[in-house]
């Protein structure tokens, strides 16, 4: 008799086929933990690119150069203290007031999407 029953479905027994709910409800998560992890990305990349000149303006970064009493004009201030009165070529003043004044150029704004992204990505995995 056991023998018997082993060769008819579960549907015909009256229960439920679990590996095959199992197996359906894994490929779900699956997609949507894959859909989760591209929508997070995208907003990650996107949002940093968009979002970059409007911080940069906040901060005091701005089209014209540095607004006067800002957080850019202290950051401007500690760095030509700190180099007897100037402030050095390539430094992180001078390029991110190079970024206010006349925008984000290609390989800036592959490194912000790039981080962007990377940061959507690790925000998706914790989800």
């Amino acid at each position: 008799m056991l023998l018997c029953l082993s060769f008819v479905s579960p549907e015909m027994r009256g229960g439920r086929d679990i590996k095959a709910d199992q197996r359906n409800s894994g490929s779900d998560s699956e997609e949507m933990g894959l859909l989760t992890t591209v929508v997070a990305v995208a907003a990650g990349a996107g949002g940093t690119v968009v979002l970059a000149p409007v911080v940069l303006g906040a901060v005091g970064f701005t089209s014209v150069g540095i607004a006067a009493g800002s957080y850019a004009a202290g950051m401007m201030s500690t760095a030509a203290i700190a180099n007897g009165g100037g402030v050095a070529a390539g430094s992180l003043v001078s390029v991110l007031t190079s970024a206010g004044m006349g925008g984000l150029g290609t390989a800036a704004t592959a490194t912000l999407a790039t981080v962007g992204g990377s940061v959507g990505a690790a925000v998706a995995a914790l989800i």
